[in-house]
């Protein structure tokens, strides 16, 4: 799938994974067996990103026939004309949180780049509610990182799509969720991160050692219950060390 200027990576068989040059937003696409059909999970992130991820959808002969949205930030709740008029599915509190907060979501983007022009900014959270993903995936929903936060399991592939949790290049963050929903997420995710054989994250890199990146928050998390020193490599960048004094603020509030 790989063109001039992007580069994806097929994860597992018929799992493409992409990443913008915001944040390391991945971009997920899931594929059927002997079909053109695929889901679209978060797609991401600028338009003219957008514009290029529909780009290369299509010249591969790739079908979007449906989208799924982790979770209500805004960049995980984006959609391009390129894409189709198809369902785009969340967990029943995403829904409902993406509809509450489109508004706001609209005029950050709005305001933060021209080329979000009114049909682009149309699309953004217009999601449906879904308890299941028939014929796709199997949906662990929980509340960790915001309420109604969804990792999508790939049964066949043997492949976790974890949203924005267990990042190689993102701590956990407690602004939207507090530290016991958080642990309560970690928990409800561990039996797939067991039986991962690959685990996409929202922000950062995919990896084939899907335990060590549940390790590596788990400890992060346990250091911030305890009062214990962390130590953690993430820590080195400007963003994250100012989201763990926040997560400090919280636990200690």
């Amino acid at each position: 799938m790989n063109r001039p200027g992007r580069t994806w990576r097929e994860v597992a068989a018929k799992v493409w994974v992409t990443h913008s040059t915001v944040d390391a937003t991945a971009s997920t696409v899931v594929g059927r067996d002997d079909s053109d059909q695929v889901l679209l999970v978060d797609p991401a992130w600028a338009p003219a990103e957008l514009e290029a991820l529909a780009g290369d959808l299509q010249a591969c002969g790739a079908r979007v026939v449906a989208g799924f949205a982790t979770h209500a930030h805004y960049d995980h709740l984006l959609w391009h004309p390129g894409f189709g008029q198809v369902p785009r599915w969340a967990a029943p509190a995403t829904a409902r949180a993406a509809e509450k907060c489109r508004r706001a979501h609209q005029e950050v983007l709005g305001s933060s780049d021209p080329e979000w022009t009114e049909p682009l900014l149309d699309l953004v959270g217009r999601v449906q509610p879904t308890v299941e993903l028939p014929g796709w995936a199997e949906l662990c929903v929980h509340d960790a990182h915001c309420p109604g936060h969804t990792a999508l399991w790939l049964e066949r592939q043997g492949v976790l799509i974890a949203g924005d949790m267990l990042s190689d290049v993102e701590i956990p963050l407690l602004e939207d969720a507090g530290l016991q929903d958080y642990i309560a997420g970690m928990e409800a995710l561990l039996p797939y991160v067991q039986r991962a054989e690959a685990l996409i994250c929202g922000h950062g890199q995919p990896t084939q050692d899907p335990m060590s990146r549940w390790r590596a928050d788990e400890r992060y998390l346990h250091a911030l219950l305890t009062g214990a020193r962390v130590d953690d490599p993430r820590l080195g960048t400007e963003a994250n060390a100012a989201a763990h004094q926040q997560n400090l603020a919280i636990v200690t509030s």
